[in-house]
């Protein structure tokens, strides 16, 4: 597909296994979600990470990030785990991200299968096989063929999202995404959205750690925004350097869809469209 002329792709392509020098370059930790959908709040300043989920129906589309001094924006769309018995608890997982630029007229739509550029005006469409780095004025997309592509915003910030393909034996039953946020200093301070409100430094204090009703899990009782939670010690994993196996991050995890440390109730965050 030819591309118009505000993409430029350069002659030298990074290599399709060595990680991007951006993600080499990352702090250890990053603020994303991922699988069944776990957000993941780093908090550098308390050397510390939360985490939540969020319980959706496939289909519902969230805020992810929404600048609205820029309108650059991401939203997620869930995806079902097609497995389990009747009347289980199904896995969501994201299946479908928009991405948009609207000083530039960037758009980005990535599924698991495809990764289109500005949809809208019908451009060119990319597969997870393709090994390209793109600009379209001060945005930049490097796609690591099979693995993750990364999404650069010149005085905005740096995102990634994680390709996950599903195994013989897996207990996910379709390919999903992973989407992390590398940088965001340059957001602005009025930035929202499920985790976007957390580029902005989020005081909190946990004390009285006990065990919990799960005797081999550690509860404790967290101060955030004026609520009282409890929140159970817990194992995620963060994805944004090795897309195949992870990495274990602990973190303090908030029941009931992160009800009092987000902003809001978490259907706040629910979207009309992907763009």
């Amino acid at each position: 597909v030819p591309l118009p002329p505000a993409f430029k792709l350069p002659a030298s392509q990074p290599s399709p296994t060595g990680p991007s020098a951006d993600i080499q370059q990352l702090p250890n930790q990053v603020t994303g979600v991922d699988t069944d959908p776990h957000f993941l709040i780093h908090v550098p300043q308390k050397e510390d990470t939360l985490c939540f989920n969020i319980n959706e129906e496939p289909g519902v589309i969230l805020s992810l990030v929404q600048d609205p001094d820029t309108g650059f924006s991401v939203n997620g769309q869930l995806i079902g785990n097609r497995a389990g018995s009747p009347g289980q608890h199904q896995g969501t997982y994201f299946g479908r991200l928009g991405i948009v630029n609207p000083t530039t007229g960037f758009q980005l739509e990535v599924t698991p299968h495809n990764i289109t550029l500005n949809p809208d005006s019908g451009g060119p469409v990319f597969s997870w096989k393709d090994q390209a780095s793109l600009r379209q004025h001060e945005v930049v997309v490097t796609i690591n063929r099979k693995r993750n592509l990364v999404v650069a915003v010149e005085d905005g910030g740096t995102f990634e999202v994680v390709l996950h393909r599903v195994w013989k034996g897996s207990a996910v039953h379709q390919d999903f995404l992973g989407f992390y946020v590398l940088d965001s200093h340059r957001m602005s301070a009025r930035t929202h959205g499920l985790l976007g409100q957390f580029f902005h430094p989020i005081d909190y204090t946990v004390s009285d750690p006990h065990p919990g009703s799960d005797p081999t899990k550690t509860d404790a009782t967290m101060l955030v925004k004026s609520h009282q939670l409890t929140v159970t010690r817990g194992l995620q994993k963060d994805y944004s350097k090795n897309p195949r196996h992870g990495a274990e991050v602990t973190c303090w995890f908030v029941h009931n869809n992160g009800a009092g440390l987000i902003d809001g109730v978490y259907t706040d965050y629910i979207v009309p469209d992907i763009f």
